[in-house]
């Protein structure tokens, strides 16, 4: 058994913490909130996140960072993607061992347009570093801890790295594959929450199934176009963390970025959208980042581009719908390159 740390007391970090403690290992889950932390640890309990949900008496929690960190050689990241830079940044303070950093969040940074694991290398020195691993596919957390099956990909240029976490987390409920494909996985994970918000947009204007499933296909063309181009492996984009976690995150009333998208459809406007989700939209950050990444890349992304207009121009969702939908035509089946 082993010391692990899941860094981020939200629904995806403590559904992972009760995988690795139900598999037997000591598990800290570190939050920056206290009375977060006097929760779990008094009632295992985490109403604002996972209400209704018993945690495993063996789950301990911790507001002090150091202490976390201290705790364990593994360290689970699963803080959102803005937070990461800060949270890198308290840890080397004290960092003095190599850890193994296993990063669950789905993002790009905009500006940077750095992938998760790159702003990890950046904000950690390569002496506390043993190997980054990638933990991405289609799971929803209020899913994973009803012991609903779940599948997903453990991604590392290190396969020794990646084929340990497949071990940490493996269980008969939550299988892990493994790949050596970190630039495919993380664009895949990302960049499906950009399609998602457009198909909560599509929901939220009632325009049916047809118009869900174009823009899912039409979405993950799009998505391989860039992750192809940017040096991901085609076939990673028809995998798990590529289709598999387009349809969870396109179809499910779990997705928050499906959500914020229906709510935008249904004539909200952004800034009401995020106060009243509460919790983080990746997408809408994502969202700004992939259009910079279609323009340096030079990757046509229409239905990114159509969304970008509608969160960041203040575009009315229909006028955008209109304009995809007039583009010049085209043939459906074009060279990835």
């Amino acid at each position: 058994m082993e010391n692990v740390t899941v860094l981020g007391a939200g629904s995806w970090g403590t559904a992972l913490a009760i995988v690795l403690a139900e598999n037997g290992h000591h598990t800290l889950l570190w939050t920056h909130r206290e009375e977060q932390a006097v929760e779990i640890n008094e009632h295992h309990t985490n109403q604002k996140y996972l209400p209704e949900t018993n945690l495993p008496n063996n789950l301990v929690a911790t507001s002090h960072l150091e202490k976390a960190i201290d705790h364990s050689d593994v360290v689970v990241v699963a803080v959102p993607t803005k937070a990461i830079r800060e949270v890198c940044e308290k840890m080397m303070t004290f960092l003095n061992k190599k850890v193994l950093f296993v990063h669950v969040s789905k993002g790009i940074e905009p500006n940077s347009l750095m992938r998760i694991s790159e702003m990890l290398q950046e904000s950690l020195s390569a002496d506390v570093i043993e190997e980054i691993v990638v933990l991405s596919g289609p799971s929803h957390a209020e899913e994973v801890v009803l012991h609903h099956p779940t599948t997903i990909t453990a991604a590392s240029k290190n396969l020794s790295a990646a084929e340990k976490v497949q071990d940490l987390f493996m269980n008969q409920y939550f299988r892990v594959y493994t790949t050596d494909d970190v630039v495919g996985v993380e664009l895949g994970g990302a960049l499906k929450n950009v399609i998602a918000l457009a198909a909560g947009i599509s929901d939220g204007l009632n325009y049916g199934d047809n118009a869900k499933a174009a823009l899912i296909t039409r979405g993950l063309a799009e998505i391989t176009r860039l992750g192809v181009k940017m040096g991901g492996n085609p076939f990673t984009f028809s995998g798990l963390t590529g289709m598999g976690d387009l349809i969870v995150t396109c179809t499910s009333v779990h997705s928050r970025n499906w959500r914020a998208g229906n709510m935008l459809g249904k004539g909200m406007k952004l800034e009401q959208v995020l106060d009243q989700m509460g919790m983080v939209v990746e997408g809408v950050r994502t969202t700004k980042a992939a259009y910079q990444l279609s323009q340096e890349y030079k990757v046509p992304m229409p239905i990114t581009t159509a969304l970008y207009d509608v969160l960041f121009n203040d575009k009315e969702p229909k006028i955008a719908v209109d304009e995809l939908m007039i583009r010049t035509k085209k043939r459906e089946i074009n060279d990835l390159q």
